[in-house]
């Protein structure tokens, strides 16, 4: 897209799929990778610097038929990357988490603890 800087990372081994996020030209970012125990099959980081400080974005897709260990991974990189300024979206394919506790129940369900809070969602 003209005008816009593209983070993108594919799916390995397959044909289609994984994640993009576009950021907008004039913004300065870059992409960052995460602890290897945090590095997510379809996620991409990057840091916008904002004046005096950054902002760690992230797009995730999570497979409604994740591995435990690919589980495990998505839960580190939230840790990882919320001990900052973050903003985290995507698609978590999981339809009982109850954000105001927390909490969600179901295969690969955990408690999800923030460093950074409160945190709205839409």
């Amino acid at each position: 897209m003209t005008g816009y800087v593209m983070f993108r990372k594919d799916r390995l081994g397959r044909r289609g799929g994984g994640v993009i996020l576009y950021i907008k030209e004039s913004t300065q970012a870059y992409e960052i990778k995460l602890e290897k125990e945090a590095e997510c099959e379809e996620a991409v980081w990057c840091n916008i610097v904002t004046g005096n400080s950054t902002l760690t974005v992230g797009l995730v897709y999570r497979s409604p038929n994740i591995s435990m260990e690919e589980n495990e991974k998505i839960h580190n990189a939230i840790k990882e990357v919320s001990k900052r300024d973050c903003i985290i979206m995507g698609d978590f394919n999981h339809g009982h988490i109850q954000w105001t506790s927390l909490q969600s129940t179901g295969r690969g369900s955990r408690v999800l603890k923030f460093s950074k809070f409160p945190f709205s969602t839409c």
